[in-house]
Order: structure tokens, then C-alpha cells, then sequence
């Protein structure tokens, strides 16, 4: 796709506000008091605005996985080995990953990239889209070329314009790259200005000494790189990754073409803030899905100004909070489809909530 990211920004609209006042007026004359289906109401009200129908699906659902991996782990900021991402690449094509097992219980299609795994690996289920084999460690060097960062999103973005043909009504991003909660880290510190400190997690589990050493190594990278806040490519050339500018694309791709798209925990959330910062429209099509156990997760939504559904304390990443989110997603969709209304299929009188309508304090126990 020969276009470039000011293209797919010009693409990108608000969410179409005259049918999210149909949506909430068809809620108001569904059969249940007003209210009583609390955050699916929003979804679907919400999921109007981006698709600019009142009555959706949510049926045809992808996981799409950018898998890339990260220089910085010479700095010893991972207690995983580099091989493991190339292995869980092609394990989440055959349905054994924590994300994967959970999509396909739920006859959800996931689409794996490699967009910068550095090892060599036999799977022709991947999709080759390798830009480099990984990022440098930008403690000493800038992560990538800023065309590099360009290439990514640009691919990402493509990736959905292709899955949207294909018939997707729903997509979640996700991610595999050892290494990637330090690049997420530093990309969402100098997107925001949030301390280190604060926001810097475990990952997939450090002793507290490896714990301190990574934090130290990411606050030493953003005073050697000093990326500039005001450019979200900048950022992710300096101290980013190639999954996160991907997947940064991606929620762009899926904002250009009106498709829903779930954000899964830290590292999805923080490419989703990145797409933000280079338009923030993009956010009026995003959901949030599971409250991740990442520390700097509750930074990159409460930037976002979304709050997520659920809190399982998930902290896998890979995208597994998205079959989830779709399940909740399809839920608002069939009560906002196939509920009866007040005065039409259904034989209720519903004058009895008039003045629950106006406001008035009314308990439904």
C-alpha cells in the first residue's frame, strides 16, 4: 500500500456522534430500567460512534500479534532469553500461547507479524513483514533509524486495511518481544513525562535487584536519547520498538476504517497512546479490555481517557485480554440487537419509569 502516515491520519475521523444519539435512544426504549446493563449500554453506544450503525456485530474477530525483538535486553533488563520470542511467535500460530489457547475457545482468528524477531525460525503461518532483527540497545544508540519507525507503522497500519477486507468486524493488538516492557516504559516516560520509577514493572519477572537495574537503565537511555515528546515517531525511533510502532499503526489502520479495536494490557496501551499523540481522533475507536498488573498501564489509559472492563490481575501480554474484551463486546451488541422494545415487541408498560427517566433516586432491588 503505497501511502504514507499524514494519508492515514487525513483518513481518520471523530466518532460519529448523530449515531451515537440513535444508539442512546434506542437504550432508553430498551425493555430494562435505564442504566441496567451499566457499562454494555456504553459499549454499544460507543460502538456506534465508530461504525456509524446503531445495530453491530462484533462476530468476526481478529487478534492481530506484531512480534519483534529488543537490543536493550543486553542491558540484562529481561529474565528471558531472546530465543523465546521466535518460539512463542510460532506457538501462537498453532494455538498453544496463553492468547492464542483463549482465541481459538472463542473461534477467534489470530494473524502473527513478524516485524522484527531476530532469530531464525521455520513457520509459514507467519506473516514476514521483518523490517530489521530487532531494535539496537538505545542505552548506547538510537533503537532504530526514524524511517525505520515510519516503515513500521506504515506496515501496521497496512496489515488492518487488509484485515478489514477481509470481512473483520472487531480487532485486538497484541504483542511478543522479550524485552518489551523496558521499551514501553520509555517510550510512555517520554510521551508523558511519568517518573520511571512510577511506571516501570517487573515485566516477566526480575529479582529486586535486576528490578532496580532495569529502572536505572531506562532512566539513563531517556537522558543519553532525549526523544522528543512532541514527535511520537521520535520517540519510538529513539527508545521504542518495532512491535509498538506496528501495533501504533494498526490502531491507526483500524481508526482510518471505522473498525473497533481493543487495546490488551501495558504495551498495547502504550502503542495506543502513541496513536493518540499522532491523532488524537484514534482514540474515539478504541476500547480498553483488562486492567493489566503493570504498573505503568493505569498511566498510558488514564492518558488515553479510558477506563478498562475487567481486572483479572493478567499480566501476560500477547493480546490475551482482546477474546476476552471481544466476548463483552458481542454481549452489548445482542442486547442492543435482539432485546425488545417498550411499546413494540414488548407487552410491558413501561410508564411505571418516568420518573426514573427524569433523574429522580429509585432502587431496582
Amino acid at each position: 500500500m503505497n501511502i504514507q502516515i499524514s494519508n492515514i491520519i487525513r483518513m481518520i475521523t471523530p466518532a460519529d456522534q448523530n449515531a451515537m444519539a440513535l444508539a442512546k435512544d434506542r437504550q432508553s426504549k430498551l425493555a430494562k430500567p435505564p442504566g441496567s446493563l451499566g457499562k454494555l449500554e456504553d459499549i454499544s453506544i460507543r460502538m456506534a460512534g465508530m461504525t456509524g450503525k446503531v445495530i453491530n456485530r462484533a462476530e468476526n474477530s481478529v487478534v492481530l500479534v506484531f512480534c519483534a525483538d529488543n537490543g536493550i535486553i543486553e542491558e540484562g533488563v529481561s529474565s528471558a532469553p531472546r530465543s523465546v520470542t521466535a518460539a512463542q511467535a510460532v506457538n501462537m500460530t498453532k494455538g498453544l500461547t496463553g492468547m492464542s489457547s483463549i482465541a481459538k475457545a472463542f473461534n477467534t482468528q489470530v494473524v502473527v507479524a513478524d516485524i522484527g524477531i531476530a532469530d531464525d525460525y521455520i513457520c509459514p503461518d507467519i506473516v514476514n513483514c521483518k523490517i530489521a532483527r530487532g531494535t539496537r540497545n538505545f542505552l548506547r544508540e538510537d533503537a532504530m533509524p526514524y524511517t525505520a519507525a515510519e516503515r513500521a507503522i506504515l506496515t501496521g497500519a497496512s496489515m488492518v486495511f487488509d484485515i478489514k477486507n477481509a470481512g473483520a468486524e472487531i480487532l485486538g493488538i497484541g504483542e511478543m518481544g522479550i524485552g518489551n516492557t523496558s521499551t514501553s516504559t520509555a517510550v510512555l516516560s517520554a510521551l508523558t513525562g511519568a517518573s520511571v520509577d512510577t511506571i516501570t514493572g517487573r515485566g516477566g519477572g526480575l529479582t529486586d535487584a535486576a528490578f532496580e537495574h532495569k529502572k536505572a537503565v531506562i532512566a539513563a537511555a531517556l537522558d543519553r536519547r532525549r526523544p522528543n515528546p512532541m514527535d511520537p515517531i521520535d520517540v519510538l525511533s529513539k527508545v521504542g520498538g518495532l512491535d509498538i510502532a506496528a501495533m501504533c499503526g494498526a490502531f491507526l489502520g483500524a481508526a482510518a476504517n471505522r473498525l473497533p479495536v481493543v487495546i490488551d494490557g501495558f504495551i498495547s496501551a502504550v502503542a495506543a497512546l502513541c496513536a493518540a499523540a499522532l491523532c488524537p481522533a484514534a482514540r474515539d475507536y478504541m476500547f480498553p479490555s483488562h486492567k493489566s498488573f503493570e504498573p505503568g498501564y493505569s498511566a498510558a489509559i488514564s492518558y488515553l481517557g479510558l477506563e478498562p472492563w475487567l481486572d483479572l490481575g493478567m499480566r501476560l501480554g500477547e493480546g490475551s485480554g482482546c477474546p476476552i474484551a471481544f466476548q463483552v463486546i458481542k454481549a452489548a451488541c445482542a442486547a442492543m440487537t435482539g432485546m425488545a422494545m417498550f411499546g413494540e415487541q414488548s407487552d410491558i408498560n413501561d410508564s411505571y419509569l418516568d420518573e426514573i427517566r427524569k433523574g429522580d433516586s429509585f432502587s431496582f432491588r
